[in-house]
């Protein structure tokens, strides 16, 4: 135990002297990700750089719901019963090393159920859970609220491949037909690998705390920060304006209609199968301004939730531009292509779990990179006798593997937090560590 903290403090300095801030990464990683397909796919120069440039607004509407996600998510954690919620969440952490065990397990859990949910959940239930537990190692805990993206999304609920591939209609239909989440999601295998990865981090996450003199606590001037929200008092002049404002109707209709309106999505649409980052989103939305019941508390809570977009809107963009190169020069194609001649039948899902998460670690967005690379994936599987569920899982499992080590998805929870990246990797680096080779000799055994 002892020495997985030693380790994991290694790799913090390590990351605190030589890895730079998120959005240095992200122009490294552009910058190689350009020298890459200019020189080994046939695309001229010019034409890189025309798909970089044009790559930067592929994903804007993508990026604008990643936007929704922490910002109506940050808005419903001010009100006043979700602040009750997670105040009694946190209240169950007895320790610092139950705060961090906790924190894992639930990160974890709101994944499989919903990504969106745990990455809003998991950041808001940080500041709670470090007011409480002071004496948690603060980089532990950030790091742990993580989990859930790294470990367990993409083969839940709101997993983006296995859920396509079960939609009639889907873009790769007469190829592969139609596959129900039973051969995949709801697999033995796949259940099984679930509980034995969240069992495995939950563990590390109690084994990774450093004694009392080695941990690393929240700075005090942070906690001050995230004190309770006060909401506008009301003022004394009555005026019309003022009175619309401040009353609780408007809130209250709105919020009516957009309950209703997500009951009846759910009812018309397979009910927890309607959830996507939309129905999320405008579910936070409704419920953020219900439980603000004015439209003055409402406003005044959104300037505070606007304050964590900022990373997002600088940083997605530069991945955006990334994606655009992999999609119009076939630089994916000659990765899958080198992965797939080291193949047999046997390894072949466990080299699309490894050759996914090379490829997840230049383009963060599992929906748009499988439309990339389902095509040619299948078709070796097919001609190697691979079963295509077992495709369609190795890709879902590769995609969010090397996401513990990828600053992307971490934006929003590192702008809650009030950390940079480099400040929780040493802690991520052996989680990863552990998970990959778990997870590959999984599907070494499946194949």
């Amino acid at each position: 135990m002892e020495t997985l903290v030693r380790i994991a403090e290694a790799l913090g300095r390590f990351s605190a002297r030589y890895v730079p801030s998120a959005f240095a990464i992200a122009v490294l990683l552009s910058l190689f990700t350009l020298g890459l397909a200019v020189g080994w796919t046939e695309t001229p120069a010019p034409a890189v750089l025309d798909a970089w440039g044009a790559g930067f607004w592929e994903l804007l509407g993508f990026s604008m719901q990643m936007a929704l996600v922490m910002f109506s998510g940050y808005l419903l954690a001010l009100t006043r019963p979700v602040r009750a919620l997670l105040e009694w969440l946190a209240a169950r952490a007895q320790g610092p090393r139950s705060a961090v065990v906790l924190m894992a397990a639930v990160s974890m859990g709101l994944a499989y159920v919903n990504w969106g949910l745990s990455l809003v959940a998991s950041a808001m239930l940080v500041r709670f859970v470090a007011r409480r537990r002071p004496d948690v190692d603060y980089r532990l805990l950030v790091a742990c609220a993580y989990f859930g993206l790294g470990a367990t999304w993409h083969a839940g609920l709101s997993a983006s491949a296995p859920l396509l591939v079960a939609t009639p209609g889907h873009f790769l239909e007469k190829q592969l037909g139609v596959i129900p989440i039973d051969r995949t999601l709801f697999s033995p295998f796949n259940l099984g690998l679930t509980l034995a990865v969240v069992g495995g981090l939950t563990l590390l996450a109690w084994a990774l705390h450093p004694r009392p003199e080695r941990t690393v606590r929240v700075d005090p001037a942070l906690l001050e920060q995230f004190r309770d929200f006060e909401p506008p008092a009301r003022p004394a002049e009555r005026s019309p304006a003022l009175w619309l404002d401040h009353a609780p109707w408007l809130n209250a209709v709105f919020g009516g209609l957009g309950l209703v309106w997500f009951a009846r999505l759910l009812w018309l649409h397979g009910g927890y199968r309607a959830l996507n980052l939309n129905a999320v989103n405008f579910l936070f939305l409704t419920l953020a301004v219900l439980l603000h019941t004015t439209p003055a508390r409402l406003l005044k809570a959104s300037e505070e939730a606007a304050s964590v977009l900022h990373g997002i809107v600088l940083q997605f963009p530069l991945y955006a531009g990334i994606y655009g190169i992999f999609k119009a020069t076939g630089l994916t194609e000659r990765i899958g292509q080198l992965f797939v001649s080291l193949s047999t039948a046997r390894t072949f899902p466990a080299i699309v779990y490894l050759y996914s998460g090379v490829v997840n670690y230049f383009v963060p967005s599992g929906g748009s990179k499988w439309a990339i690379e389902a095509p040619y994936l299948l078709e070796a599987a097919r001609t190697l006798g691979v079963a295509p569920e077992k495709v369609v899982l190795a890709y879902a499992w590769g995609d969010m593997a090397t996401d513990l080590i990828q600053p992307f998805w971490a934006l929003p929870l590192l702008a809650v937090a009030r950390l940079e990246f480099k400040d929780i990797l040493g802690f991520l680096l052996v989680a990863f560590l552990l998970y990959l080779p778990l997870v590959t000799l999984a599907f070494l055994v499946w194949g």
